[in-house]
């Protein structure tokens, strides 16, 4: 089917779905929401479209990550909302959680051809999210989904990547998110609520809908997970050693030895300091070296230590250090207290004192 199909089809279903909401005694016209925060500033930047508590932060999730909502039943008729402003809002929300893990809920009740956004903004919407917003979102729980999200499914497959994909699960009950969510932190509208007692009063006396699982694919010749290491054997010409392993092993040894040049180069400009100068620098660097073993506590590694203290450390005969000189600068001092005691081994000055 074409895209132009797909969306006359969504339409229909999203009609379906209006009528089975009127026929259960749903409210069948459109109530504004009320304001879900009286402490919102009407200063705040996106006050228009936060009003109407269509998208809100909703405590955390089961493993501790930020949780998002989105109420479809939140959002006003769609002359009384600019879907463009509601973008940008949902970007200023994410913003403040993405640099993190974080989980987003997607309530698809109350979803209507009178409030619902066009397909073009629904594509320029997933191309707006970046790898920044995609990396870190953990889980998209999708509740009370129907045929117009699965037909909303296939327009966008083309545009999502199998990795997004395996992110996104349905729920088709409230009680389903207790087994991911703090459920009781979730502000969830008294309308949602009512639909989901609705479906679950429908549901009784019925049986659970079957669900067809395919059949197993047969493995890739070229597969290495999820498969016996007898058959990676069979396709690798006898090779005992999977390909991936052997791989991995052969770069993370190339980059030891890339490690260790860089240490021997540390070290030999090191000793080549004068005697005042050299004495000093080990004297700080078996110091930070000794804070940077507790890291565990104190997050102080040898890279955060190495960036507070490099350019004082290192400083050019003349002028100031230019911002390309800072990566190496830090580089170097991470390698003068990570290899605290291998660099300064071999140099020793009458009366040092350590810390």
């Amino acid at each position: 089917m074409s895209e132009i199909d797909y969306e006359k089809l969504a339409e229909i279903e999203l009609q379906k779905d209006e009528a089975e909401d009127a026929q259960s005694n749903q409210e069948k016209t459109f109530i504004p929401p009320p304001l879900e925060d009286p402490e919102l500033n009407i200063n705040h930047p996106y006050y228009d479209v936060a009003r109407h508590g269509i998208i809100q932060l909703a405590g955390d999730d089961n493993s501790g990550r930020k949780v998002i909502t989105f109420n479809c039943c939140r959002m006003p008729p769609s002359h009384q909302l600019n879907h463009t402003r509601l973008l940008e809002y949902l970007k200023y929300t994410l913003d403040q959680y993405v640099e993190n893990d974080y989980t987003v809920v997607y309530f698809h009740y109350g979803l209507k051809s009178l409030n619902k956004p066009s397909l073009k903004w629904l594509q320029t919407a997933y191309k707006e999210f970046d790898r920044k917003y995609k990396k870190n979102l953990k889980a998209l729980y999708v509740v009370h989904p129907t045929n117009f999200i699965k037909i909303l499914w296939n327009i966008f497959k083309p545009l999502i990547s199998h990795k997004f994909g395996k992110k996104v699960t349905y729920l088709n009950y409230l009680s389903d998110l207790k087994e991911h969510l703090k459920y009781d932190q979730l502000n969830i509208p008294q309308e949602v609520i009512r639909h989901d007692e609705n479906l679950r009063g429908k549901q009784k006396g019925k049986l659970p809908p079957v669900v067809k699982i395919p059949p197993p694919r047969p493995p890739l010749p070229t597969q290495q997970f999820g498969v016996s290491l007898q058959y990676i054997k069979d396709k690798n010409k006898g090779e005992l050693i999977p390909p991936v392993l052997k791989q991995t092993v052969s770069y993370l040894k190339r980059k030891d030895v890339e490690s260790s040049l860089r240490v021997t180069r540390c070290k030999q400009i090191v000793q080549g300091l004068p005697e005042h100068n050299y004495v000093v620098l080990k004297y700080l660097i078996c110091f930070l070296h000794m804070i940077s073993q507790e890291s565990i506590y104190n997050r102080m590694t040898g890279s955060n230590l190495a960036c507070v203290f490099g350019l004082n450390l290192i400083w050019p005969s003349k002028g100031t250090a230019s911002l390309s000189a800072l990566v190496p600068l830090n580089l170097f001092t991470e390698l003068l207290i990570d290899f605290y005691s291998n660099i300064f081994n071999s140099r020793t000055v009458p009366g040092e004192i350590l810390p």
